[in-house]
């Protein structure tokens, strides 16, 4: 049972975060890396196909199950949970390395689920265990974002268990596969992935709440959230056109706000929304090309946004503030 369990890829890291409190800090960083890279390496031997199923109360669950394009955003979350475990090794705050390393797992977890309640239960442990993140920001703005980025995670969570509903409902089982968005079921599971992915009117949280979470826990925020809606996106709605005008509203309205915005690391969550919808844009082409292109994007931008937060988040360390307007002369420091 328990080999069982601790076979569903990113359950390592879930169950591992739960004995990181108990650790000295000397070994806490090296345990978690120890994780990730043992993790990454079980991901990696498996093949595309269903490999994990159970049955509940009747009804059918595929626990584990790989596509072709799961592989690369299993790897690269497992290289952004590692760059920000050695990011963050000047702190000892047990609360954020114990969210953020669940977080990832949780992530890595959804991007395996084979149906939508398997996909259910991890969508919700992802925005759980964030929240810590934007909390740990510890001001009163970071405690406002905060509620305001649960209520938004936990709202697409409700949304896609009541499109999984209707999927039941229908007759068409709980298998996660291509789905028609002009369906009531499609639609929910649609908006569902919509928020999550930062859409046009649903993105508020986004740049709400990255900038006041904390130093680190902005870094870990930038990699996981979005880019796990993309993936389900590109799973569910690869060649739905009206993606392609939804993503290009995404690729520039978001740079006419980050021109006018002094805090650099929301001008960086500006930037975050506007790549993403260059990714929704290529879903919504929906060629093999274009979903490839997708995922080559979204690997590369994981990797390079979060290098940016951590370049302002190093910033903010040593200076107090990422306001433009008061970085005057920081070459200097």
């Amino acid at each position: 049972m328990l080999d069982a369990v601790f076979a569903i890829p990113g359950m390592m890291l879930i169950l591992g975060a739960l004995v990181l409190p108990l650790l000295p800090p000397f070994v806490r960083n090296y345990y978690m890396l120890a994780l990730i890279a043992f993790s990454g390496w079980s991901v990696w031997q498996i093949a595309p196909g269903v490999h994990m199923t159970a049955n509940l109360a009747g009804i059918d669950l595929i626990l584990v199950r790989a596509e072709a394009i799961t592989k690369p955003f299993a790897l690269v979350f497992h290289i952004a949970a590692a760059l920000n475990v050695i990011y963050a090794m000047h702190e000892d705050v047990k609360i954020t390395a114990t969210a953020g390393l669940a977080y990832a797992g949780a992530a890595i977890a959804a991007l395996f689920a084979g149906d939508f309640l398997t996909l259910f239960i991890y969508w919700e442990l992802t925005a759980f265990t964030s929240v810590f993140l934007v909390l740990a920001g510890n001001t009163a703005r970071s405690m406002g974002a905060a509620m305001r980025y649960l209520l938004m995670q936990v709202a697409s969570g409700v949304v896609l268990l009541a499109g999984a509903m209707l999927l039941w409902h229908q007759g068409a089982g709980f298998a996660i596969t291509s789905l028609d968005a002009t369906t009531p079921a499609g639609f929910c599971v649609l908006l569902a992935f919509g928020i999550k992915a930062a859409f046009p009117f649903l993105n508020g949280w986004l740049q709400d709440a990255y900038p006041e979470a904390s130093v680190t826990g902005t870094v870990v925020l930038s990699a996981f959230t979005t880019k796990l809606s993309i993936y389900m996106l590109a799973l569910c709605f690869a060649g739905l056109t009206p993606l392609i005008w939804v993503g290009a509203v995404m690729t520039l309205f978001p740079v006419f706000f980050a021109v006018i915005e002094n805090d650099l690391r929301r001008v960086l969550a500006f930037s975050l929304n506007n790549q993403l919808g260059f990714m929704v844009v290529g879903i919504g082409v929906g060629t093999e090309l274009a979903l490839n292109g997708t995922v080559a994007h979204a690997f590369a931008h994981i990797i390079y946004k979060s290098l940016l937060f951590m370049s302002m988040g190093a910033v903010l360390f040593r200076t107090g503030t990422a306001k433009a307007s008061e970085l005057g002369g920081l070459w200097k420091q």
